[in-house]
């Protein structure tokens, strides 16, 4: 009993100072208390119960990876809109997601070839049919792009693609290598409608697999090829283009400055590229949690790292373009996709890897909607000199 006292006590510091909106959480013993608001008729959307408590020196180690391994196991349990509940907590200026006393980052990470490789094949490897329930029919894993509001998710993932590849200006006939391409969409579009000569590299068999199919099947052997291969092994070759969408979030911190030095060496004379990636204003970090159940190895790096690294591999940034809201709402319209077939993914993997993946989701999309992190796409060119891109933005809307 003194124990749990002890507890409660605890508990009740720690939430007295972590929702921005009213909060009604049931405790272990049977008891209650509404945080987040001193009105105390103001009636809260969300209701969170510790079935049991969760070891405060837990806590103080990471409190993201303990909250998350508990919502996983079934000890806490959420009402409402986890998105909402995530935000408020972000928003709030000294709550456990902000406070230094809580915030633990993870240990040096290895991005060895083979270490980068088991990284991408156990988050994207979990199968093809997994992705296609609640990702959009072209299976684009990454941040649509909303030119209008009502827009469905599979036409602002078209508008993303076509919108990078616009903003290279590119001339048919010319090469382009897509870094990490994902299941092809890009380098597809980009071969069908630029008329360009496209190449994409990924270190997931299933997406190479896909990918390779899909070139098949439409008849693009001659201009269009996926080869399962490390961004550190392309050799010598150039590429007049090169395109890259989500990807140096996987290569680590240590190799953050060698991605870059990658794209510089593969850019061809006057070469353009467009690098979009997860970026925090607020400089880089890692979260224990997602980096031991979703993106083993993932790290965010800070804005300031980026463009460091970009100018140290004799890169200019030519346009900077911020996207956070886009994101955000991308996430909203997967998470959705994915609670609707939560019984079939359940069926696939079990219970509590739908808790998981239910918690990555709704935790994204408050991480973009607080600001916590952004998502930038960087267009680069590696002679000013020579630049041929239009003086203006516009060309990038045609």
């Amino acid at each position: 009993m003194h124990i749990k006292m002890g507890y409660k006590k605890f508990y009740d510091e720690l939430l007295n100072n972590a929702f921005t909106i009213p909060v009604k959480v049931n405790y272990w013993d049977n008891t209650n208390k509404i945080y987040g608001t001193n009105n105390k008729n103001e009636e809260p959307n969300i209701e969170i119960t510790f079935n049991d408590p969760i070891e405060i020196k837990e806590i103080l180690n990471n409190a993201s990876l303990a909250f998350g391994e508990a919502i996983m196991d079934g000890r806490i349990e959420i009402k409402g809109s986890v998105e909402d509940l995530i935000t408020s907590i972000y928003e709030k200026a000294n709550s456990f997601l902000n406070n230094k006393k809580f915030k633990k980052f993870m240990p040096k990470q290895s991005h060895t070839e083979k270490h980068s490789q088991e990284d991408i094949q156990s988050h994207y490897d979990l199968g093809n049919d997994f992705y296609k329930l609640w990702l959009d029919p072209t299976l684009t894993y990454s941040c649509a792009y909303f030119k209008n509001k009502d827009d469905s998710l599979e036409q602002a993932q078209h508008n993303k693609i076509e919108y990078i590849l616009r903003k290279l200006n590119p001339k048919p006939g010319e090469k382009l290598l897509d870094i990490g391409c994902g299941w092809g969409t890009l380098i597809l579009t980009a071969a069908k409608k630029f008329n360009l000569k496209v190449t994409g590299i990924t270190l997931s068999k299933e997406q190479f697999n896909l990918v390779k199919q899909k070139i098949e099947q439409n008849n693009l052997e001659d201009v269009a090829e996926v080869r399962l291969l490390d961004y550190r092994e392309l050799g010598n070759e150039k590429w007049k283009y090169i395109t890259s969408v989500g990807m140096f979030e996987h290569v680590g911190k240590d190799n953050l400055n060698n991605y870059f030095e990658t794209i510089s060496q593969h850019l061809d004379d006057n070469g353009v590229a467009l690098i979009h990636g997860i970026t925090r204003q607020q400089g880089g970090a890692t979260n224990a949690w997602l980096n031991k159940y979703i993106f083993p190895g993932g790290y965010i790096p800070g804005l300031e790292e980026i463009t460091h690294s970009i100018v140290d591999n004799n890169l200019q940034i030519k346009d900077i373009d911020f996207l956070r809201k886009h994101y955000q709402k991308t996430l909203e319209i997967w998470f959705n996709n994915f609670s609707e077939h939560r019984e079939q993914i359940e069926e696939m993997f079990d219970d509590k890897f739908a808790r998981m993946w239910s918690l990555y989701l709704q935790a994204c999309a408050a991480s973009f909607k607080s600001g916590n992190i952004d998502v930038i796409e960087y267009l680069l060119i590696n002679d000013p000199i020579k630049d041929s891109l239009p003086m203006t933005r516009s060309y990038m809307y045609k």
